[in-house]
Order: structure tokens, then C-alpha cells, then sequence
């Protein structure tokens, strides 16, 4: 099945994983313990909370469902059913008051997105951050709300990952959506 093909990007030898290393932010080379192949990049499952006063959004889940598949695409990983079912978003209504800035507003949002390790290179981060800070101004139906908006971008380290039951590390994360890629082209297989 041609479609699965393409999902696996994660394919070649370690030292092709290698050359896909990229400088810090500072313009040097990662020290090994802060190095992610492209492979772990590839294949993070993401958390998105937004956190606005009540009323903000007329319809949360269409906003939820909206950021979680647009983080899907940000981060390019493999369209199978372990992304799609555990990459979220949560709309938290807040009561009236409990949000405020110095000058008193309540009428801020904050987002924030929780990714594994090294999953948003600096590409990433700028696209989550202009796309939803857009999406959210968009979904409130104000304009002017994207300078209201907060958006926050959060790394869970690797094995602070918990899925049905377990804390996974990235490389367990990548062995399991391999096992599924598997999976699906099988059952396509037999079709």
C-alpha cells in the first residue's frame, strides 16, 4: 500500500539518522545527551491545553479537534491510528475572574502544546506558534485576540511519556509506530 510507504519516513541506516543532526540555537552542535534522530522527531505524540474564560469559543471540541490535527501536520508524523487517537487537545473553560493579567484583563488565552524531546525543531516551534495563535483568534471569532494570545511550548523528557500504562521513552514511541506501520500494511496486504 502505497499510502503506508510514505508514512514511514523512518527508514535508512543510523549513520543517515546521523547527518540530520542540527545546530542548538546557539549554532553549535548538540552534546550527545541532547541529540534526537530525525526517527524520534518524526514520531512524538502531542498534548495541546488552552486555557480561555468561559464563552471564548463557541464550539471547544471543532477547536480541539482542529489544533490537534494541525499539530499532526506541523510535526509530519506518520498518519496511523496511535498519532490520530493520542494526539489531543483539551479546551479548559475558566469561570469569570480567574484569569487576569497586571492591568486587570480576563481576556487572554493560553496554550500549551506538550510534545516529546526534540520533536519541534525551530521551523516547528515558529509554525505552532503563528498557526495557533491564529486558530484560536479564528475560532473565538476576534480578530485582536491574537495579541492576547499566549502560546507555550513544553518538551516531556524522554520516558516522561505515559501511554496506556507506560512511561515511554522516544525510542519506545518509535518502536511502536513502526509495529503499527507493520500492522496496517499487512492487513493491506491481505485485503
Amino acid at each position: 500500500m502505497a499510502e503506508l510507504d510514505a508514512l514511514d519516513r523512518t527508514g535508512g541506516t543510523d549513520r543517515a539518522r546521523e547527518s540530520t543532526w542540527r545546530p542548538d540555537r546557539a549554532g553549535r552542535r548538540p552534546g550527545r545527551a541532547a541529540r534526537h534522530t530525525k526517527e524520534q522527531k518524526e514520531h512524538a505524540m502531542p498534548m495541546i491545553d488552552v486555557y480561555a474564560t468561559t464563552g471564548t469559543f463557541p464550539d471547544r471540541h471543532q477547536l480541539a479537534r482542529d489544533l490537534a490535527a494541525a499539530l499532526m501536520a506541523i510535526e509530519e508524523v506518520p498518519d496511523i491510528p496511535m498519532f490520530r487517537q493520542n494526539t489531543a487537545a483539551f479546551v479548559h473553560e475558566l469561570p469569570a475572574g480567574d484569569l487576569s493579567d497586571v492591568d486587570g484583563a480576563s481576556n487572554h488565552v493560553r496554550v500549551q502544546v506538550l510534545t516529546n524531546a526534540g520533536a519541534l525543531d525551530r521551523d516547528k516551534q515558529l509554525a505552532v506558534v503563528r498557526r495557533f495563535t491564529g486558530m484560536v483568534a479564528e475560532a473565538a471569532a476576534d480578530p485582536a485576540l491574537a495579541d492576547r494570545t499566549w502560546v507555550l511550548l513544553t518538551e516531556a523528557v524522554p520516558g516522561g511519556w505515559g501511554l496506556a500504562g507506560h512511561a515511554h521513552t522516544n525510542d519506545e514511541l518509535v518502536a511502536a509506530a513502526r509495529k503499527q506501520i507493520a500492522e496496517l500494511r499487512s492487513a493491506a496486504g491481505d485485503q
